[in-house]
């Protein structure tokens, strides 16, 4: 049987181990308002990325800075903006990939490692604030891979190698909101380790 997912308390400390090469990026990541991408797909070389809103976090993607031309963002995309605050850290490590919750609202994530063999349905993980969850295990999507496994329900193309994260409202049959497209802000992780 596969670990399907692990929780740890966020204790501040530092976090992640590089595993490859800092001059290529490990993963991009693409900033989404319900079915509108706002800006460019942002590039990860270090093995730690921070993620937040407009609050001073040092480097990283600061989305309050990323515009689209000619977008009017709805009222539901501007609220939930807000809440994002410090955000989310994502961590390249040994065991896969791993998000920290450091924002005072709730996450949700979906990720093809999350899923376990033969569910049916679009497993989507709620992360509280100030916890953790392992969002793509490298071992686990290998023998995906040869064994080609893939979501029955999915929207839109399936990537085997990627993660989707929304901030504070979730998607999926537990929810009024069935894709993550109908979710005000969200986050696409290409990662790049297996392509």
């Amino acid at each position: 049987m596969f670990l399907m997912w692990e929780w740890k308390e966020n204790t501040g400390t530092s976090v992640g181990s590089s595993t490859g090469s800092l001059s290529s990026h490990w993963c991009s990541v693409a900033y989404w308002e319900q079915r509108t991408r706002v800006g460019r797909l942002y590039p990860a070389h270090d093995p730690a990325l921070s993620i937040f809103y407009h609050l001073p976090q040092g480097t990283g993607l600061c989305l309050d800075q990323l515009h689209a031309n000619a977008y009017h963002r709805s009222s539901s995309a501007q609220q939930s903006r807000r809440k994002i605050g410090f955000g989310i850290l994502l961590s390249q490590e040994d065991d896969g990939v791993w998000v920290y919750n450091r924002s005072q609202h709730p996450i949700f994530v979906h990720s093809p490692t999350l899923e376990a063999p033969g569910t049916r349905g679009l497993p989507v993980e709620r992360v509280l604030p100030g916890y953790s969850l392992r969002v793509f295990d490298y071992e686990r999507s290998s023998w995906m891979a040869q064994h080609g496994v893939k979501p029955d329900v999915q929207e839109g193309p399936w990537d085997p190698h990627s993660i989707r994260i929304s901030f504070g409202k979730g998607w999926g049959p537990c929810y009024s909101r069935q894709f993550i497209t109908s979710c005000p802000c969200w986050l696409e992780v290409l990662l790049n380790t297996h392509r």
